[in-house]
């Protein structure tokens, strides 16, 4: 059995009056959100990292880069999408996805449960969602910014 395991993460800025787009989830009660090139769903970018990372087919950068416009906005669903389908086509399975939102907002506790339904009912992968903050420290913990990190098991098609 050919089985391979991959580490991504990621990290934005939070701005003032952007989304917040976490997990695939809108939050709005939120009133600042992640910046970036695409929506800046940490977790759903840290989870593509880790399945390029898996599968070595190189990284987020190398995929979606800022150079490409057609990824200019792109929800973090289209490029979970577009990952799984480069994935599977050089012939791996998603055994699993653990993933870490690290920040103090949102508060997931109550979504957890939908954020891991909704990655299993539009992608067809089994994702572990958890969070934890760095108890005030470093640009997550003063509020600057949200971070996710991610590992995905993959086994390669027979």
């Amino acid at each position: 059995m050919d089985l391979r395991t991959g580490i991504g993460t990621d990290v934005h800025r939070l701005v003032e009056g952007r989304p917040m787009t976490i997990a695939g989830l809108t939050w709005p009660e939120e009133t600042s959100g992640p910046e970036g090139h695409s929506d800046g769903d940490v977790v759903l970018h840290a989870i593509c990292d880790a399945l390029f990372s898996a599968s070595g087919l190189g990284d987020l950068g190398s995929n979606y880069g800022t150079s490409e416009p057609q990824w200019s906005g792109a929800a973090g669903d289209a490029l979970l999408a577009e990952t799984l389908v480069r994935v599977r086509a050089a012939g791996w399975t998603v055994c699993n996805v653990a993933v870490q939102l690290v920040g103090n907002r949102p508060r997931i506790g109550g979504r957890r449960t939908e954020a891991e339904r909704h990655l299993a009912e539009t992608h067809g992968i089994a994702v572990s969602f958890s969070a934890t903050t760095t108890d005030g420290l470093g640009l997550t913990g003063r509020g600057e910014g949200v971070a996710a990190i991610a590992t995905a098991l993959l086994q390669r098609d027979t």
